[in-house]
């Protein structure tokens, strides 16, 4: 196999790994739900353990989240690992849920009111607790879904670079995996010098 195919292959994109179909906007939502824990200084393991848990108790839309209420929110978060920020983060997604309610109706809506991939940017930064981290990790696997060209983040860039992949050759969903992949390989590797067990290790050329 060749580098590109060696990279999809280890590493598919977070929205999969979480059983997340992308194609429907109510897998859209759960991915922007998973996004937002993703967003945070903690753990990949933890935030995707705590988005599982969302779902297993069915707080998986902007209306189940401000039913759930701020105790059952704060109790999901806490048997999901997120115990950290369990009392901030809450908030942020009661906020959050209600904000797109009252203004948008929905996540949909409010990619349909956005011209440009500028807009959306700036109009999911308007949401209380929503950076720029979280909007590039959201934004990043809808290429191809939604019709939007979000940047490519520095990480992806940098291991692009050591491994001499072009990303200019890459657009849509296809871009969308392959930067996935590299953050992942980036985190679980490069961040911990792990080139020895590198799935990528034989085409980077940081190694010498």
């Amino acid at each position: 196999m060749d580098k590109i195919e060696v990279l999809l292959d280890n590493f598919p994109l977070y929205a999969e790994d979480l059983g997340i179909d992308l194609k429907e906007p109510t897998g859209r939502f759960k991915w922007f739900l998973a996004s937002i824990l993703f967003g945070a200084r903690i753990s990949e393991k933890i935030a995707s353990n705590t988005y599982k848990t969302f779902e297993r108790y069915g707080v998986d839309s902007a209306e189940k989240i401000i039913a759930a209420g701020w105790d059952e929110l704060v109790r999901i978060l806490d048997e999901g690992g997120y115990v950290r920020y369990d009392f901030s983060t809450a908030t942020k997604l009661l906020d959050i849920a209600g904000t797109l309610k009252e203004k948008y109706g929905s996540l949909e809506n409010l990619y349909n009111q956005s011209p440009s991939t500028k807009d959306l940017e700036r109009r999911l930064q308007e949401f209380k607790g929503i950076g720029a981290v979280t909007t590039q990790i959201f934004l990043r696997e809808l290429r191809g879904v939604w019709q939007i060209s979000p940047a490519v983040s520095s990480k992806a860039k940098s291991v692009a670079e050591n491994l001499d992949i072009n990303l200019q050759e890459f657009v849509g969903e296809e871009l969308s995996r392959v930067e996935t992949a590299l953050v992942k390989l980036s985190i679980k590797y490069c961040k911990r010098k792990r080139c020895g067990e590198c799935p990528l290790r034989d085409f980077c050329g940081h190694i010498a």
